[in-house]
């Protein structure tokens, strides 16, 4: 019988990865672009482009982490 903790396929462990690199983005473009809107007053377009930027640089580090 096979051992249930194991992974049947070999591509979880990369979709775990992407997700994971996915929520980080989402996380830091939602943190950042709450704290440009709402506590600095931004505008909305000044709020989307950083939430962008953020999300990206956040989604680099996460790859970054992940191939350690």
């Amino acid at each position: 019988m096979r051992d249930l903790s194991q992974p049947s396929a070999q591509g979880s462990g990369a979709m775990k990865r992407w997700g994971f690199i996915a929520l980080h983005a989402a996380v830091a473009a939602a943190f950042i672009f709450l704290l440009q809107r709402f506590s600095l007053n931004a505008s909305l377009e000044s709020s989307l482009l950083w939430a962008l930027t953020f999300a990206v640089c956040a989604a680099g580090l996460a790859y970054k982490q992940t191939i350690r």
